[in-house]
């Protein structure tokens, strides 16, 4: 019953942030600043060190940092795949109204992935006993309202309509639902999981540093911009080191 209700928490908590980004579009440096922090913090505080700890016990550290390097490398190749339409006549780009609807896509697709992931950690995590799986759960919950955030954020300038932009933000906080069940069914071993964190890792860097950062900045270059980027990075560190 606990594992039900922690569930359905992770699926509100998403659910509230993407909407949060959609009603506050007037205020979308911001919040894009914040969600730039909160991907790079959430790469380098949690899918780092978790890959690191999992994938550790079976590889050399130097195959975790090529599983990240080619997570990073093969999302650039896919970015630059979808970019290359997004520019109008004269060289420039319209983050508005031309960038490719794939490119968001993609975005949005890497971040669900991950939410499909934090479902199967939950529920490898109850498998171990109830009192780590919500332990689990509850970090899980201290990133799902900016996962919200940050699945609107990839889709918002692909020139999706609103109906197909809460599609999106529906499937993002319905994934670990699905994580979830797939624990019902078999068992993941650990040293592929911490495979698979490190190439979200290196997703997750090029999305932040590459993408969120650059266009938050272009949008609105003043210090809040940057601020709250410390401020997601710094609020993701906290959480995951308060929850421990």
């Amino acid at each position: 019953m606990t594992l039900m209700y922690l569930a359905f928490a992770t699926t509100l908590a998403t659910f509230v942030g993407g909407m949060f980004a959609l009603r506050h579009k007037d205020k979308f440096h911001i919040i894009l600043g914040f969600s730039a922090g909160a991907v790079i913090g959430l790469a380098f505080f949690d899918l780092l060190p978790e890959s690191i700890t999992l994938g550790g016990m079976y590889y050399p550290v130097s195959y975790i940092a090529w599983a990240i390097a080619g997570g990073f490398i093969s999302y650039m190749i896919l970015d630059r795949i979808f970019i290359k339409d997004s520019h109008d006549h004269h060289g420039h780009t319209d983050h508005e109204t031309l960038e490719n609807p794939m490119r968001g896509s993609v975005r949005a697709s890497s971040l669900i992935l991950h939410s499909v992931l934090d479902g199967i950690c939950i529920g490898f995590g109850f498998q171990l006993s109830p009192a780590i799986g919500t332990l689990i759960a509850i970090g899980v919950l201290g990133h799902d309202f900016s996962d919200g955030i940050n699945t609107v954020q990839a889709v918002l300038h692909s020139n999706f309509s609103k109906r197909q932009i809460l599609y999106w933000l529906i499937a993002d906080s319905l994934a670990p639902l699905l994580g979830i069940g797939v624990t019902l069914c078999f068992h993941i071993p650990e040293k592929i999981l911490g495979l698979i964190l490190a190439v979200f890792c290196g997703f997750f860097i090029y999305i932040g540093a590459s993408d969120l950062v650059p266009e938050s900045y272009h949008n609105h270059p003043k210090w809040l911009t940057t601020a709250m980027t410390v401020f997601g990075a710094g609020f993701v560190f906290i959480l995951i080191h308060l929850i421990g």
